[in-house]
């Protein structure tokens, strides 16, 4: 019992527990029934705020990455930064061809090296007494020679290579340029007997060159003389567009157009500079064709009838010549030459196939007086007027082998360059008082322009686009106009500069920069002579031209200063004596009393005694005629 006792007592506790247990459960399952509302409820809020933790800790790491990434930007701007290279520059300086017409010549600099483009002569004014040419000066240019990489050439006129010996006789440097310009180069160099050290190279359209820094593309544009060039010139500043001489001819003689394309191209690729052609810049509309010229010479040959038909034009307008031979040759004359740089200029284009000219088309100028009147015409240079050119001498009855008569028709297939204009009508009176006819109003249409007008000025500036604008090559008033349609272009005031010779300038893609100026003066040739004749010796020139010379002659002893002979008075250009006595004794008598003053004040340095005689001898002269002689005073001591 006990046993059973304990058992059941066991046993009951258990039972307890278990019914216990079903109490627990069954309190549980009870309890669900009453509390499901609120579990629910419960959960519910569980949830949001599970849901809204979720999003506060999305929109935390959300903001970090922001922060991070913004973070991590900052560091790569500051990296980017650090590694942003500066800004390139490169200085352009300009030795000629602005407010002036000729004498071009382009300086480009960058960092070491230096790449020039043209070297032009200017001819001589009115006033350059005795002055042949007039050359830039190459001061600069020598003083950084081992800077100087090369010279580029654009075409062959005088004006871009006509003082290219003067500089290779001081640095010899390599010159580039295409056939027919290196032709023409070579005979310059011939006449100076430079040829054989000279380094020339031919280049084509399409070429470009590496000169130390730059890179020079040429591109082909048209002109008044085949195988010109613009250049693009690239380093490491940018694009800069030298156009050259240029205009835009759609029916060329030799039938190659300018290369529109390639302009456009690198106006897309982005140019950083322009410089460009303004003399004609004034002129509305397009320029003509050349071809427009071949059929108003055919006209005006064929009215010419049984009359000579001499016709002047440039040396170097190889087209025009072409044209002139072609016209001749169809109406059955013959062709002669006067002049020795067109003589020049026909060899070199026939030999290297610029011109084309039949065999026997051609005839000695000393042959001339063999053929009938109606089957000659004579090409000759003289244009312009110039004194001793072949035309001129022919004017003035001059010319060795033309003489001009009632039966001659002249032609002057060009048009004055400004400041020519008087010499020019010069020569063309003369003429007429011989009794030629003579052709040269623009409404002949006998010549045309090698350079663009407004209209085409603006489609190269469009095409181009270029950040900055230099108007070059012309007066002042060529570069202002230019400057003005660059406005009308769109181009920026503030992004255009008219420069003068001597300005250098820096240019970048933050600007334009005037530098410090260089020298770019005008050296003289006279004769043999380069840069021996300065400003003093002309204006000592124009004095002796228009007043004339008073010479001044006296002897003296050197010991007590008595004067032993004279003074004696000798005059040039000034009055003859024979009709001018009265004034001679005076100015004799002036000469004596000066160096007498002299003496008395015990005055012994004799460049004083000289200078007194000058002075006063030089009053009187302006007293009694209102003209100042230069005077001459000589003192001979024994």
């Amino acid at each position: 019992m006990p046993k059973n006792e304990k058992t059941d007592k066991s046993q009951k506790p258990a039972t307890k527990n278990k019914q216990a247990k079903r109490g627990v459960k069954q309190t549980s399952k009870t309890a669900k029934t009453p509390k499901t509302k609120s579990a629910k409820s419960e959960k519910t809020k569980t949830a949001k705020s599970n849901t809204k933790n979720a999003q506060q800790a999305e929109k935390r790491r959300t903001n970090q990455k922001r922060t991070s990434s913004k973070k991590n930007f900052g560091a790569n701007s500051k990296k980017k930064q650090t590694k942003k290279k500066p800004v390139k520059s490169v200085k352009i300086g300009f030795l000629g061809g602005l407010n002036e017409i000729g004498k071009n010549i382009t300086v480009y600099e960058f960092e070491n090296d230096i790449v020039i483009v043209d070297c032009g002569l200017a001819f001589p004014e009115a006033d350059m007494l005795g002055v042949d040419l007039v050359i830039p000066d190459f001061t600069y240019l020598e003083e950084n020679r081992e800077k100087i990489k090369g010279i580029v050439i654009t075409h062959g006129h005088e004006d871009h290579i006509g003082a290219l010996a003067y500089l290779l006789q001081k640095i010899n440097i390599p010159v580039y340029g295409t056939r027919l310009t290196m032709g023409l180069v070579e005979g310059k160099l011939e006449e100076h007997k430079l040829l054989d050290g000279a380094k020339l190279n031919v280049i084509k359209p399409g070429d470009t060159i590496k000169l130390g820094k730059f890179d020079i593309e040429a591109i082909h544009v048209n002109h008044s003389i085949p195988d010109a060039l613009a250049f693009a010139i690239k380093c490491e500043a940018g694009f800069i567009v030298q156009m050259g001489d240029f205009k835009i001819d759609s029916t060329p003689i030799d039938g190659g157009m300018i290369d529109i394309n390639r302009f456009a191209e690198l106006g897309s690729e982005g140019v950083l500079c322009m410089l460009s052609d303004s003399t004609n810049a004034e002129r509305k509309g397009y320029t003509e064709s050349e071809r427009a010229v071949g059929a108003s010479l055919r006209t005006l040959f064929e009215q010419a009838g049984k009359r000579r038909i001499i016709i002047a034009t440039f040396a170097s307008n190889v087209h025009r010549v072409q044209q002139i031979i072609d016209q001749a040759e169809s109406l059955g004359r013959k062709v002669a030459l006067s002049g020795r740089s067109l003589e020049n200029v026909v060899e070199i284009g026939s030999k290297l196939g610029y011109l084309n000219v039949k065999e026997g088309e051609l005839v000695s100028i000393d042959m001339i007086n063999k053929y009938p009147d109606d089957k000659m015409v004579i090409i000759t240079t003289g244009s312009q007027g110039e004194p001793m050119s072949a035309l001129s001498r022919m004017a003035f009855s001059g010319h060795k082998k033309v003489s001009i008569g009632p039966n001659d028709c002249i032609i002057i297939s060009a048009n004055p360059i400004p400041g020519n204009e008087k010499t020019v009508g010069n020569v063309i009176n003369e003429l007429m008082k011989l009794g030629a006819d003579v052709i040269y109003e623009k409404s002949y249409g006998v010549h045309v322009s090698g350079h663009a007008c407004q209209e085409e000025l603006k489609l190269m500036m469009g095409i181009v686009k270029p950040k900055f604008f230099i108007p070059v090559h012309g007066e002042q008033k060529h570069l202002r106009k230019h400057a003005q349609l660059a406005i009308n272009m769109g181009i920026p005031k503030n992004d255009i500069f008219i420069p003068d010779n001597g300005v250098c300038l820096e240019i970048s893609e933050n600007g334009i920069k005037q530098l410090e100026n260089i020298p770019a003066g005008q050296v003289f040739v006279d004769g043999s002579g380069v840069g021996d004749v300065g400003n003093v010796v002309l204006r000592d020139r124009k004095r002796l031209a228009e007043d004339g010379l008073v010479i001044v002659v006296a002897t003296m002893d050197s010991y007590t200063g008595e004067i032993l002979a004279g003074p004696d008075i000798m005059t040039r250009g000034f009055v003859y004596v024979r009709e001018s006595e009265e004034l001679i004794d005076e100015a004799r008598d002036i000469a004596r009393y000066a160096i007498e003053n002299c003496i008395y004040n015990n005055i012994r340095d004799w460049s004083t005694i000289k200078s007194k005689v000058r002075d006063e001898v030089s009053h009187l002269m302006y007293e009694k005629t209102k003209r100042s002689p230069m005077i001459l005073s000589i003192i001979m001591e024994v």
